[in-house]
This record gives C-alpha cells, sequence and structure tokens, in this order.
C-alpha cells in the first residue's frame, strides 16, 4: 500500500469524524432544547440552547472538516488546480465557521477574550445544561 493511499484513508476518516460531530452535536442539541423546555424555561430560551449547541456542532464539524482539507492538499500530487480548488473549499469553511461562532456569540472572533472552539462550545452547552438540570432536581 502507497503511502498517499494511507494518507487518503485518513482524510476520509476525518470527513467522517466531521460529518460524525455534526449529527451527534444535533442530537445533543435536541435533547439539550427538550431538556429546557421540560424544566419549563420557556420557548425563547430553548431555541437558544438548541440554536448554540447546534452552531457549536457545525463549528465542531467545520473544525475537523478543514483538518481533512488540510491532510489532502498536504498528501496530494502537487497540481495548482486541485490546491486552488481546495483552498476555496478551506476558505469557505472557515467564513462559515466565524459567521456561526460570530452568531453564536455576538462578538467578532478576534475581540474575545478567550480563544474558543466548537468542540469548547459544546462542552459548555452541555455543563450548562448539567448545571441547570441540577438546579431543577433540588
Amino acid at each position: 500500500m502507497r503511502l498517499e493511499d494511507v494518507f487518503s484513508g485518513v482524510a476520509v476518516a476525518f470527513e467522517a469524524t466531521g460529518a460524525a460531530a455534526m449529527i451527534v452535536g444535533f442530537v445533543i442539541a435536541l435533547v439539550l432544547g427538550a431538556r429546557s423546555l421540560r424544566r419549563g424555561e420557556g420557548g425563547r430560551t430553548a431555541f437558544s440552547v438548541l440554536r448554540n449547541a447546534l452552531g457549536s456542532a457545525i463549528l465542531l464539524g467545520l473544525e475537523i472538516l478543514v483538518a481533512a482539507d488540510l491532510i489532502r492538499t498536504i498528501t496530494s500530487k502537487p497540481s495548482l488546480e486541485d490546491a486552488l480548488i481546495l483552498g476555496l473549499i478551506v476558505l469557505i469553511r472557515t467564513v462559515l465557521s466565524m459567521s456561526i461562532q460570530i452568531e453564536i456569540e455576538g462578538v467578532l472572533p478576534w475581540r474575545r477574550a478567550l480563544l474558543t472552539s466548537g468542540g469548547q462550545m459544546l462542552g459548555e452547552a452541555v455543563r450548562r445544561d448539567r448545571a441547570a438540570q441540577a438546579g431543577a432536581d433540588r
């Protein structure tokens, strides 16, 4: 087996992981939104929780997909056309990530005091849900 085939397989694995992150994040977002509704926090809060958690999951998936594109670019045979196409894909995914992050946080990424990723934001949404659930159980 050639090294190029191995890295192609690694890139496909990253792509599958990125898609899985978005799918699992979607399920987590639905659960968090439903739990928020069940706690009686209101539809507006439940929608906000659902939207933020889903946006975070999409961010995480896009970050993983960008990594897959970078692996594919590094390991492919150098061609100007392939490099331009992959560069455009990475640019589009990066702009999408920034747009989603701005939408979730309401702040430009370079104005944030603490850098966070999609995975960290999804983890924070789960942590907030657990804290709210613990408060509701009391």
